[in-house]
């Protein structure tokens, strides 16, 4: 992705306003008892809120590996974020490929909450190593 600083923030918070949405969904699905299509939002939103950080370093991977090997390079290596994030998103594409292709898998209230609650804190994350870019670029 060959972008200016300016295109890629824009890019970014748009990639995290989408994570946003994706999580309000997976929170209205759960409270409608809708299980796996809340696992589904919450694992889009994870994956929307990495990208957004993955915006910021003009990276666009092609696939949900390619997210998950450019955020352990791009800010679990140099600490920006804690090896944790990768755990929680392993996690996440785990249960949201069972619920899209599993046939016969199930998934309770209490799976969906969890799911929900990594997302939730994935998208935290993101949000403090976006503002501490943002805090440097301003001062820098």
């Amino acid at each position: 992705m060959n972008l200016d600083s300016k295109d890629k923030r824009v890019l970014s918070d748009i990639r995290v306003q989408k994570a946003h949405e994706f999580l309000d969904d997976a929170r209205a699905m759960q409270r409608e008892g809708r299980h796996r299509s809340s696992v589904n939002r919450s694992y889009y939103a994870a994956l929307s809120g990495i990208r957004s950080l993955l915006a910021l370093e003009g990276a666009d991977p092609g696939t949900h590996e390619g997210a998950l090997t450019l955020l352990s390079l791009k800010f679990v290596k140099p600490g920006l974020l804690p090896v944790e994030i990768v755990k929680r998103f392993k996690l996440l594409l785990s249960r949201r490929t069972d619920v899209d292709y599993g046939d016969f898998d199930e998934i309770g209230s209490a799976e969906a909450e969890d799911s929900l609650g990594h997302a939730e804190q994935i998208l935290a994350a993101v949000e403090r190593v976006r503002s501490d870019l943002f805090s440097k670029d301003s001062a820098g």
